[in-house]
């Protein structure tokens, strides 16, 4: 059983599968990385030197292990190089044995218990990935997760997981939300449980000119004393560094 500790460092960051895009003319260029897997180690090291400092990292759009990764686990891969004794991941879509992805929790902090849902939506293969560390009054959850494209889905997406979170006291939601933090359908998340808005705009896609602000830790019962993002490697999206200290 672990304390709650009086200070956390956590990292989100959609990995693209290990992928490497730095400009949009790149999608059509490297469309091949989407099914071989020449190429990604180099960025997956260079990721494990980016998560290293983290206590716990939630990890989107990592493939659990097909053609485009090697047949590697790439949670597997990142927990192993960057030293983090604990990971679980959370496979959500699979085309076949050319490609899949998933959600994932690297730690530093062995976790109590952790639990995987399925999310609605109109088209399968999205979820959400929760971890509770601690007990009683020390007890806190680490939810890691990505929406759906779409605002109706992501709309029946965000209701789930406001319910599923709703008795959580010190919670964080971490992930990429294809939204705004103030988009109509992230109301639900701040009605029904004690998730509060980032503590500023931060936009993260795409990594090489940041315009869109869909990557957020949100955050209830802590205090946030540093919110910023940080380069993914080779990602088409930033990753969100946040340190917390309990309210």
């Amino acid at each position: 059983m672990s304390k709650l500790p009086e200070r956390l460092r956590l990292l989100s960051a959609n990995i693209q599968a290990g992928s490497s895009t730095r400009a949009y003319s790149e999608y059509v260029t490297r469309s091949w990385s989407h099914v071989f897997h020449h190429g990604k180690q180099g960025n997956l090291d260079a990721l494990a030197k980016v998560a290293e400092p983290f206590d716990v990292v939630g990890l989107q759009e990592s493939d659990p292990g097909s053609l485009r990764s090697g047949f590697t686990n790439q949670a597997d891969y990142l927990a192993e190089a960057a030293r983090f004794p604990f990971w679980t991941h959370q496979p959500n879509r699979r085309i076949s044995r050319i490609a899949g992805s998933g959600n994932a929790i690297l730690s530093r902090i062995e976790p109590d218990d952790l639990l995987d849902y399925a999310l609605p939506g109109r088209i399968a293969g999205r979820g959400v990935l929760v971890a509770t560390f601690g007990k009683g009054e020390d007890a806190w959850q680490l939810a890691v997760t990505h929406l759906s494209l779409g605002a109706k889905s992501r709309h029946l997406q965000l209701g789930f997981l406001a319910e599923l979170l709703s008795d959580s006291k010190r919670l964080v939601l971490m992930g990429d939300f294809n939204c705004d933090a103030d988009a109509p359908e992230m109301r639900a998340l701040y009605r029904q449980t004690v998730l509060q808005p980032p503590p500023h705009k931060l936009c993260t896609f795409p990594s090489w000119a940041p315009q869109r602000c869909l990557d957020h830790v949100l955050v209830g019962g802590f205090d946030i004393t540093d919110y910023a993002a940080t380069a993914a490697a080779g990602s088409d999206h930033m990753a969100v560094a946040v340190e917390l200290r309990p309210s």
